[in-house]
């Protein structure tokens, strides 16, 4: 790729990286993913703590992590380690994020996402870290994988032009882990999220959402929001949507089927367009994308880079709250992503009373009158 075409796909790593990480939670994720993703991008873990010791242990036996701590409160009180990665279910989050960021040792706090079960939750657990002066991140690894912020640069340079349209549409089966079981919020809190979140990272904070969910016929627990269908408005005409279909059709009971994730990015001046790797997973299967601009004609641009989202992603996001803690900006900030959480309290509530909801009505106390109007607090 030529080098006026660098499109920045990767972050920049700090070039010191020798803060000594404790994590928390031994999952899916943090076996497979993060620590595979830290381990190749040099990072310093050092101890872990799960619900389950045996479980940490196992893990930590397989990452080569020299210290097994047999609760959560046991680690963030190591006063060895600099920065906390917690990846326990959102409503547990909160508790052992404000618990670490009191912790004098502390200088940085990841949480993944969703960060908390709520907005209004969210907000607490942000105040208490900027109250203890402690840096909160929040693991909202979309927003890394390579064609997202491939697109991002060519937004940022211009090449595309003012916005106008952006859709992502989803037809891959989620891995819904055990915890999720008994919860009332499913795809658009634990994978609409990401969809919702790359919109905020692309084009800025939308003013409103419309969501219609159905159930999944494939997910036997009970949960009402499987299939989802999200309609992101911002005041000035941009529009975006996210189609999230977790069932696929019957690919899982015999049927030949045709999964992806892709997405479009319409602007006055160009348009660019690409594909998720992560259905393939555990295959290395690299995202892409496509350009052509006005300001390129006659061009259909295609770079191509070896990365992928999972996991190569997630060293970019422990990478932002490290490179915080020695100055750098911090775009994944914990008081950013309460937009993000503020955007899906708005598309729940939309879902329970079918019509779009501002997401003002979250942050600024607005109530919904009765005519589907919005109506200060009193």
């Amino acid at each position: 790729m030529p080098h006026d075409l660098d499109l920045a796909h990767m972050p920049q790593l700090p070039a010191d990286r020798s803060a000594p990480i404790g994590v928390v939670g031994a999952g899916f994720i943090v076996d497979d993913i993060q620590l595979v993703a830290y381990r190749e991008a040099g990072f310093n873990v050092q101890a872990i703590a799960s619900r389950s010791p045996e479980r940490a242990r196992d893990v930590a036996s397989r990452h080569g992590i020299p210290t097994v701590h047999d609760t959560w409160q046991e680690l963030v009180a190591d006063e060895r380690l600099q920065i906390i990665d917690v990846a326990f279910p959102p409503a547990l989050q909160p508790e052992i994020v404000a618990a670490a960021a009191e912790q004098p040792h502390v200088r940085g706090v990841l949480a993944q996402k969703p960060m908390a079960v709520d907005h209004a939750t969210g907000l607490r657990t942000v105040e208490a870290c900027e109250a203890a002066g402690t840096p909160l991140a929040v693991n909202v690894n979309m927003r890394f994988d390579q064609s997202i912020r491939a697109v991002k640069t060519l937004l940022d340079r211009g090449e595309l032009g003012t916005p106008v349209l952006a859709t992502i549409e989803m037809r891959a089966i989620p891995h819904w882990q055990p915890f999720l079981e008994g919860t009332d919020r499913l795809t658009l809190q634990n994978m609409s999220i990401h969809h919702l979140d790359a919109f905020r990272y692309l084009l800025g904070d939308p003013d409103g959402i419309y969501v219609s969910a159905r159930t999944d016929p494939r997910t036997s627990f009970e949960h009402r929001d499987g299939i989802c269908l999200s309609i992101l408005e911002w005041d000035d005409g941009l529009r975006a949507s996210a189609w999230d279909d977790v069932w696929t059709g019957p690919v899982r009971e015999g049927s030949e089927g045709d999964v992806y994730i892709k997405w479009r990015v319409e602007g006055t001046e160009g348009v660019a367009w690409g594909t998720i790797g992560w259905p393939s997973y555990p295959n290395r299967t690299p995202s892409t994308m496509r350009f052509a601009s006005t300001k390129r004609p006659n061009q259909i641009i295609e770079p191509v880079w070896p990365e992928v989202w999972f996991p190569d992603a997630f060293a970019g996001t422990m990478g932002e709250l490290i490179g915080a803690t020695q100055g750098a900006p911090l775009s994944i900030s914990g008081r950013d992503n309460l937009q993000t959480l503020a955007l899906l309290d708005a598309g729940y509530r939309s879902m329970e009373e079918k019509r779009l909801v501002r997401v003002e009505e979250i942050t600024g106390g607005l109530v919904a009158a009765s005519t589907g109007a919005a109506t200060a607090a009193s």
